[in-house]
């Protein structure tokens, strides 16, 4: 086991750089069963629930109830899934104006804000704010559906692949 003693004014403490290790690599029962799952498991993981409450061109208005399986140690949404939901529902909205693709991702970025909680609704909006022939931006704002409160706000960017004119 790695270990390594930090001295704070004058104080020392040992840090057990093992526990980070078995943090990331997810060694034993736990990477065993996540070998097994089906391939393009991670979408749908967590776009089970989603609700679109309202589409139209630039727009997409979703909601759903915030499940067990996307909470993070602290008993509330993840933040990977929080970036990822700006990913997934900001695509969405570029597909709203008529752009070809969904294209690849040249950068996201998401402010969180405040907690949700299992079984809270949390209302998605995802709007495009540009979409030109090679690059589209889309704003997506999560609030709490009783309050209305921001949870997080994320900007998306995406490189939207020219086709060959070959």
């Amino acid at each position: 086991m790695a270990t390594e003693t930090k001295s704070t004014k004058g104080d020392h403490v040992q840090i057990d750089m093992g526990s980070a290790r078995r943090y990331l690599e997810k060694e034993g029962k736990t990477a065993a069963s996540m070998d097994t799952l089906p391939e393009k498991f991670f979408e749908p993981f967590i776009m089970k629930g989603i609700q679109v409450d309202r589409i139209e061109r630039g727009t997409i208005v979703c909601s759903f109830k915030v499940p067990p399986r996307l909470l993070n140690g602290g008993g509330f949404l993840h933040g990977g899934a929080t970036a990822t939901l700006v990913d997934l529902v900001g695509s969405a909205a570029i597909l709203t104006v008529g752009a070809p693709t969904v294209g690849v991702s040249v950068e996201i970025n998401v402010s969180y804000l405040d907690s949700a909680y299992p079984g809270e609704e949390v209302e998605i909006e995802a709007k495009a704010l540009r979409v030109g022939k090679a690059v589209a931006v889309v704003s997506v704002e999560f609030r709490k559906k009783k309050t209305g409160k921001i949870i997080a706000q994320g900007r998306h960017t995406k490189y939207l692949a020219l086709s060959s004119k070959l």
